[in-house]
């Protein structure tokens, strides 16, 4: 088996996230320096011995690091930046499940995300520094896939649930987490924006991106399938966007293999076939928007 030392380096960074260990600690650990450490990381030849320790250290089997069978990632920030690495390549996205689609979402949607993480991590105590550290990471890694989006252009088929999007006009942006009266008027404001911009998008239909609202019980875990020009990816998250970054709440799994890829497309395929797309999508989206409006 030929070694591909780029692959390596991108799955070593996204397992250092997903430690919460700093670049330092494990540099020390192994006994070389934070630039060498970082080197592997871009894909220098890292001898298989020290894939091994790397291992043992970020407490992973040495096959996922060699890119060999399924990827799991307990927390949201570990997760997220092997996402954005597997977008650098992705000519195609199938997303299924969820009321939005982060690579479409408005600026002003990272900014509200960013400022409810500000004001948790201010009545964090002990944990503040180590939590800052860790929403700046996910912020710094969540706005790197949008820009990459907005350079390549890959193909984007999302499918949305109508009871994810209610529930996001009922609570707003970050739903899940306790925030001050003001900051959930924003949340709220917000989402109502971004589910008018996607009705918007529904009705003119870009070139390369669908939408379709699914009016049935959604799938039961959020996934979305990653295609290159070599490689296929499946990608099980059941994070929510509004989940803290070192949150234990779930397991992600990530994973090239042919009968899993094919499992979930034939999901996929299901609720796109029975999904409302296009203006009927866009109305009905703009019903929900303005039953919640007068429900205010």
């Amino acid at each position: 088996m030929s070694m591909r030392f780029t692959e390596i380096g991108q799955q070593l960074r996204a397992y250092r996230l997903e430690s919460g260990l700093r670049a330092e600690e494990i540099a020390a650990r192994l006994g070389v320096s934070r630039a060498a450490l970082y080197r592997y990381e871009k894909g220098e030849v890292i001898k298989l011995d020290t894939i091994k320790r790397l291992a043992e250290l970020l407490k992973i089997s040495p096959l996922s690091l060699l890119g060999i069978g399924i990827e799991y990632y307990s927390r949201p920030i570990g997760y997220a930046e092997r996402v954005r690495q597997i977008e650098e390549t992705t000519d195609q996205i199938l997303q299924v499940a969820g009321p939005l689609c982060y690579l479409t979402t408005s600026d002003s949607y990272d900014a509200t995300m960013g400022a409810v993480f500000d004001e948790t991590t201010e009545h964090a105590g002990d944990e503040r520094v180590a939590m800052r550290s860790q929403t700046e990471q996910l912020q710094s890694v969540m706005i790197e896939r949008k820009r990459m989006y907005g350079m390549r252009r890959p193909g984007i088929i999302a499918m949305i649930s109508i009871a994810s999007v209610q529930d996001l006009l009922k609570s707003g942006v970050a739903g899940g987490i306790p925030v001050s009266d003001r900051l959930r008027r924003i949340c709220r404001d917000i989402a109502v924006k971004e589910i008018e911009n996607i009705a918007s998008l529904m009705e003119t239909e870009p070139m390369g991106l669908q939408f379709g609202l699914i009016a049935s019980a959604e799938p039961s875990s959020a996934f979305k399938i990653l295609r290159a020009r070599d490689r296929v990816s499946l990608a099980i998250n059941p994070f929510r966007p509004d989940t803290q970054p070192g949150a234990l709440t779930g397991v992600a799994m990530i994973t090239g293999a042919d009968e899993a890829v094919a499992a979930h497309q034939r999901v996929a395929e299901a609720n796109w076939r029975d999904a409302l797309k296009g203006p009927a999508g866009a109305a009905r989206l703009r019903q929900l928007v303005s039953g919640k409006a007068a429900a205010a």
